[in-house]
């Protein structure tokens, strides 16, 4: 009997390619005419926290769309943060928190399952704490499920890895 055809599903940022982007963001702020001397930060820990500082709201959203370009530069998708609200922080500056995304929540693990479910395909899914794996018997079945997943609008990066 043949062994069931399996792939997971899964939403990783390649921390390497942050940290390049964000320092190729760092670069261009630190030359760009409007930004030079505005005292503008980007400022990143190697964890999935990139905080962002201007001194007024226009300042900030530039910075933000710099940073926007490079990842995507990078091919790391835009999917892939999550940016928080502008905020005022002390001596008159904006202040902005950027998280990246790594892994699948269980929300989104269970959003994937359902559209799994409702493909009406003879696939077998599961939650593997932030990676779902789905099995078939047919690589056919399993290259629709990719298909399906990639048509439908989610707000998360997804990647399918581990083909057999």
């Amino acid at each position: 009997m043949a062994k069931d055809a399996s792939f997971d599903i899964v939403s990783k940022v390649d921390l390497q390619e942050v940290a390049n982007a964000i320092n190729q963001a760092v670069k261009e702020i630190a030359q760009r005419f409007d930004l030079k001397d505005s005292n503008s930060t980007i400022e990143w820990d190697n964890d999935e926290t990139i905080n962002l500082t201007a001194p007024d709201d226009m300042k900030l959203r530039n910075i933000f769309t710099i940073v926007q370009e490079k990842f995507i530069k990078r091919n790391i998708s835009s999917k892939s943060m999550d940016a928080g609200k502008m905020e005022h922080a002390l001596g008159g500056k904006v202040k902005q928190e950027i998280k990246i995304r790594q892994g699948i929540d269980k929300d989104y693990a269970k959003k994937i399952n359902v559209i799994i479910k409702n493909s009406k395909l003879k696939v077998n899914s599961q939650i593997q704490e932030d990676q779902i794996r789905v099995s078939a018997k047919s690589i056919d079945d399993l290259q629709q499920i990719m298909q399906v997943l990639k048509a439908e609008e989610l707000d998360i990066d997804l990647q399918f890895i581990n083909y057999r």
